[in-house]
């Protein structure tokens, strides 16, 4: 009896190896295949840019924006439209930021992926304004949620600057940010909302921070944009990690969806700024103790692990952070990688 058991685990361990072996060659195949069908096309580098964010690093929004742009030659932008800042008064909207940025896009010859939706790029994630409760049930707050999209997609939908949208980022990432709605929908009806006000322009959604599933279920965007991060603070193990992914692996995820689904795929947030530790914000956080995530050396690193998934077009998380640092901590290093980056 005993050596039976130990021969039937044995079985089964051996079964449980191959399988795994199968399963790894199988993506990697993939990823190859996806590699090789991207071959000779051109790469393009862009920046996601946050005034608000800009402003809590204390450095200038205007002054860090025409940096990126006149500095950096930056021309693909991930812009966002956060809901409280556009409407901070039930029915009164001011545009005069998102105006600025729009404009000054059209001027550099930029092109534009514009945020809309409830939940947006950076803390909290949700950006409700303050007059509406987003904890309350659905139906008495979405039709406020509608106007506020379609106010936005009509303002800007004809400007020569404007390449695409990004509609909820990472909207099924209920563990991180301050959200409490995660109805599929909801951001089905919204998806289809902005496709109807302008239907000349596709539609980004991302999948949380490497996420190994797909995009398969109706409704389904017309790209699909995937996080990439690398070194972060874990709070539950409260140390450094850096995730185990080869670049192969993003490789994988994009030629998977594009075979299941003809869904192209973009990166559409790669890390390149510092993740402090235990919460902290990098004003805060020593430089020191945020080169042990970000510096000018992982800075090049990542955007060479990126460009060798396969993807080409990559937009870079980060660059009102690589102002600050040149500007507030007199280090021009990660400023100067940027701008060797971006005149690549």
């Amino acid at each position: 009896m005993r050596y039976w058991r130990r021969n039937w685990w044995n079985k089964i361990v051996a079964s449980g190896v191959i399988a795994g072996l199968l399963l790894a060659s199988t993506m990697y195949g993939i990823a190859l295949w996806y590699q090789h069908s991207q071959a000779g096309k051109p790469t393009t580098l862009g920046v996601t840019f946050i005034a608000s964010y800009a402003d809590y690093l204390g450095v200038d929004p205007h002054q860090t924006y025409q940096a990126i742009l006149d500095d950096l030659h930056v021309r693909q932008l991930r812009l966002v439209s956060y809901w409280n800042e556009i409407e901070p008064e039930q029915g009164s909207y001011d545009f005069a930021e998102l105006d600025y940025q729009m404009a000054e896009a059209e001027a550099h010859g930029a092109k534009v992926s514009l945020a809309v939706g409830l939940r947006q790029p950076r803390w909290p994630e949700c950006h409700p304004p303050k007059w509406l409760d987003t904890t309350k049930p659905l139906a008495q707050w979405e039709p406020q949620l509608t106007a506020y999209i379609t106010a936005v997609v009509n303002r800007y939908k004809d400007s020569p600057a404007l390449q695409s949208y990004q509609l909820e980022n990472e909207y099924y990432l209920n563990a991180f940010g301050e959200c409490h709605n995660f109805d599929r929908d909801r951001l089905a009806r919204e998806l289809a909302l902005v496709h109807r006000l302008d239907p000349g322009h596709p539609v980004i959604m991302t999948r949380s921070n490497n996420y190994a599933g797909l995009s398969l279920r109706e409704s389904l965007p017309d790209v699909v944009g995937i996080s990439l991060y690398r070194h972060v603070w874990s709070n539950p193990v409260h140390r450094y990690l850096t995730y185990p992914f080869p670049n192969w692996y993003y490789g994988f995820l994009a030629g998977a969806q594009q075979l299941t689904t003809g869904k192209p795929s973009v990166i559409h947030e790669l890390q390149a700024e510092p993740w402090p530790p235990r919460g902290q914000g990098i004003p805060t956080t020593s430089l020191a103790e945020q080169d042990k995530t970000f510096n000018a050396d992982i800075f090049r690193a990542t955007v060479d692990f990126a460009k060798q998934s396969g993807v080409k077009h990559i937009d870079l998380w980060g660059a009102e952070y690589w102002y600050y640092r040149d500007q507030k901590l007199h280090d021009p290093s990660v400023w100067n990688t940027a701008k060797d980056i971006f005149g690549q």
